[in-house]
């Protein structure tokens, strides 16, 4: 199997691709039914953005706590564990929403739960790719893909999110992606790996993640692609937040405005994950992160003055795009990078820059939307992120400097 699918000649790496396509499909159909019965029930995007804090905001302080667990312990028995937990979660949101029990304060004690799960199943999703494809040179593929079924999932989750809340209400949809992690759990107990070995001592965790930050912040690179995603990510909460709503007050729509809004997103998301996996070399990334974070920012502060869906649709499919471009190739510059006892480390302050500020950006937004209006909440976002953008490119030729060495001795540059 070759050209843009490569990666999936691995049986290892096919097992954890189909459970992700449909696991992710279910996580995006809970997602948007989150949002939409938050502020169902609330009709406010303080609360919106309250409870996206609460659950993001775990992966902030916990993240480099899990990057070290991460190099440590047997990776496939923590991703296990994190969608049996996972499943256990959403089993309890179905419940007590079918049950009319739900509560604005229920949600938060959840969303720090999910938070706190997710601290530890995103960096080690990401260091076990490295277990999967048995050749390096496989590995940008593969990472990738796994952007790409993200955004696929983030495609079709919200479409049939947007059906489903009619039909059986945000209840149903919780049911559905308790239902959806089964496919990840079946495909981790069907890999084929090598027993993990660890000769780490318990003691030495604090140290090792001390470790780790130190290598992180010196390594010229890695310090500056992990600020950018940090700013990016903090502006971008913005988005996330302030979608709900533009679908019903800003464009008097419903859950299926809000459904055609997200999909719009995830259109643009999945076109930039595919010209990610076309790509046979991490040369040039550099220039593709700068350029999709100037755009996403722009795209961002342009939406804020949209009216209505149909001016709003294409802009987020832009934005859509250069999100997850610049996510994208960060992921793959930081997987290459970094030194292999190391990765896992990493990966744990990506998560933390990625995800980790954007809850920030949420509470900081829906709270300031409320007294000056989203528009511009979202212009000012958009400056922040250009701000950032550009510090990025005054970066560039230190960065470089430092990328040669390390691409010649790996083989991806030829040494001059």
């Amino acid at each position: 199997m070759d050209g843009m699918f490569r990666a999936l000649k691995y049986r290892n790496y096919r097992l954890f691709f189909t459970g992700q396509t449909l696991s992710l499909i279910g996580s995006w159909m809970e997602q948007l039914a989150m949002s939409w019965l938050v502020y169902r029930i609330t009709g406010s995007p303080a609360w919106l953005g309250t409870v996206a804090f609460a659950s993001q905001i775990p992966m902030f302080l916990i993240s480099p706590f899990a990057g070290v667990a991460v190099d440590r312990y047997d990776k496939r028995r923590m991703l296990l564990t994190t969608q049996i937990l996972y499943t256990l979660a959403s089993a309890t949101l179905a419940t007590l929403v079918l049950g009319h029990w739900i509560q604005p304060w229920q949600l938060l004690i959840l969303g720090v739960f999910l938070g706190c799960v997710s601290a530890f199943d995103m960096p080690v999703r990401q260091a076990l790719v490295v277990q999967l494809v048995e050749d390096r040179e496989n590995l940008s593929n593969a990472i990738a893909l796994n952007s790409a079924v993200f955004n696929l999932a983030r495609l079709i989750g919200p479409a049939l999110a947007g059906v489903a809340i009619g039909l059986v209400g945000e209840g149903g949809c919780f049911v559905i992606n308790s239902i959806s992690f089964l496919a990840v759990i079946i495909g981790i107990l069907m890999m084929r790996l090598e027993k993990h070995v660890s000769d780490e001592q318990p003691q030495r965790a604090w140290s090792r993640m001390k470790e780790g930050a130190r290598y992180a912040w010196n390594n010229i690179p890695i310090r500056s692609l992990l600020i950018l995603m940090a700013a990016v990510s903090f502006v971008s909460g913005a988005y996330s937040v302030l979608i709900t709503v533009y679908a019903k007050d800003i464009y008097h729509g419903d859950e299926h405005t809000l459904s055609y809004l997200s999909v719009s997103v995830g259109v643009g998301a999945l076109v930039a994950s595919l010209a990610l996996a076309r790509r046979d070399s991490v040369i040039g990334l550099s220039r593709w992160i700068l350029y999709s974070a100037a755009l996403m920012s722009v795209s961002l502060a342009i939406w804020g003055f949209t009216r209505n869906v149909w001016q709003g649709l294409p802009i987020l499919a832009v934005n859509g795009f250069a999100a997850i471009l610049q996510m994208g190739s960060t992921n793959t510059m930081l997987q290459t990078i970094a030194e292999d006892q190391m990765r896992g480390r990493v990966m744990s302050f990506y998560t933390m820059s990625f995800v980790g500020t954007m809850p920030i950006g949420s509470l900081v937004a829906g709270t300031l939307a409320t007294h000056v209006g989203t528009q511009w909440v979202l212009l000012v976002a958009g400056v922040i992120g250009l701000i950032s953008a550009y510090f990025f490119y005054r970066s560039l030729p230190a960065i470089r400097a430092v990328l040669r060495p390390v691409y010649e001795a790996k083989g991806i540059l030829r040494a001059t």
